[in-house]
């Protein structure tokens, strides 16, 4: 008889194989598989990219012997799909390979599927086991999962600060005109994995207009996020990175900002410029994160909305005695890293939000 015990055992190498999707699955969960025959792994795979094989379909094919299956226990971190989508439904395939135990570690929030699959798997006489390592299977797909269940994208922040409370200095006193950087290479290149994991970035006017940034994954290998700009009243000039047309962007206009046509950037007017109304966009074109890196308005206006998942802050070892003051909290954070020399605070959002402000 299996037990619990390796029943999570199997799920904790579901969640492993997942978490090797990350920024390539894109709008898609991570999802692993791992099939057992006589308490030994016999297959395993998962969700490698956007529009490919299911996890599910990829252990299934690396399984040798495939008489085995009849006899054998499939472990998946997400409720297998029952649709056709860019691929047929693995809860069919997983029935028509006589598998007769099928292990979950929780429920697709996605309304195509959401128990579906669990009942086309009973209704074949499958034995469906559910809610193994449900919390952290969750934690895993929280991006797919808020997009299903908060109907908008899950929201990452980040800045850093020096250690009296200051992301910037103050360019007009100093005649500085580029950022003073607060931390090192190093942490600039987990910024840039940061980035590669996520679907969208976003940074306000006057962080484009002093930094020009490219918004790219430039120091890590990966996909770069599409870009998402609020320009509301059309600002900035075709000369900065973020309309170089090398990456996917997105341009937030307000509703009297006047017409403009380009084939570099997509640009869209919003009825209300808020970030209710952005991250409704964002929700309409399928984009399931948003990584936020500045500035400190644009920041602020996130936390006070309370529309925010997680949030990342790098406290350099540097002190500016004057500047641009970083956001504040106000609150414990959740972890807590020494990083090359900074130290990173990494804050989670559990309160109710208020889509009103």
């Amino acid at each position: 008889m299996i037990t619990t015990a390796q029943d999570e055992l199997y799920m904790k190498r579901c969640l492993e194989l997942a978490g090797k999707g990350m920024g390539l699955t894109r709008s898609n969960p991570l999802v692993g598989s791992v099939i057992v025959y006589d308490n030994r792994i016999i297959g395993e795979g998962y969700h490698h990219e956007y529009g490919g094989p299911h996890a599910e379909v990829n252990a299934i094919n690396s399984v040798k012997d495939k008489s085995l299956l009849t006899k054998a226990s499939l472990y998946v971190n997400l409720e297998p799909c029952s649709h056709h989508g860019k691929t047929p439904p693995c809860s069919l395939l997983i029935n028509s390979c006589g598998i007769p135990r099928v292990v979950i570690g929780c429920k697709d929030p996605n309304p195509e599927v959401s128990g579906k699959g669990i009942a086309a798997l009973k209704n074949a006489g499958c034995e469906v086991i559910e809610g193994i390592l449900e919390n952290e299977a969750r934690y895993l797909n929280r991006r797919f999962i808020t997009y299903h269940e908060k109907k908008r994208p899950y929201v990452i922040l980040k800045w850093a600060q020096t250690l009296d409370g200051f992301i910037d200095t103050d360019r007009k006193s100093n005649g500085i005109n580029k950022p003073s950087w607060i931390t090192n290479h190093t942490a600039r290149m987990l910024v840039h994995k940061w980035r590669s994991e996520e679907l969208s970035i976003m940074a306000g006017t006057d962080t484009i207009l002093l930094d020009d940034p490219g918004l790219d994954v430039r120091e890590w290998p990966g996909i770069n996020p599409i870009r998402v700009i609020p320009d509301k009243n059309g600002r900035i000039f075709e000369d900065k990175k973020v309309k170089n047309g090398l990456s996917p962007t997105l341009i937030f206009r307000g509703k009297d900002s006047g017409e403009e046509i380009s084939h570099k950037y997509d640009l869209v007017s919003l009825k209300s410029f808020d970030i209710p109304s952005m991250l409704e966009e964002l929700y309409q074109r399928e984009l399931t994160s948003l990584f936020v890196e500045g500035g400190a308005k644009m920041l602020g206006s996130f936390l006070n909305s309370g529309l925010w998942d997680e949030t990342y802050v790098f406290f350099g070892n540097k002190m500016f005695k004057y500047g641009v003051k970083a956001p504040e909290l106000n609150r414990k954070a959740d972890e807590s890293f020494e990083f090359r020399g900074s130290m990173l605070y990494i804050y989670k959002n559990n309160q109710p939000e208020n889509s009103d402000l």
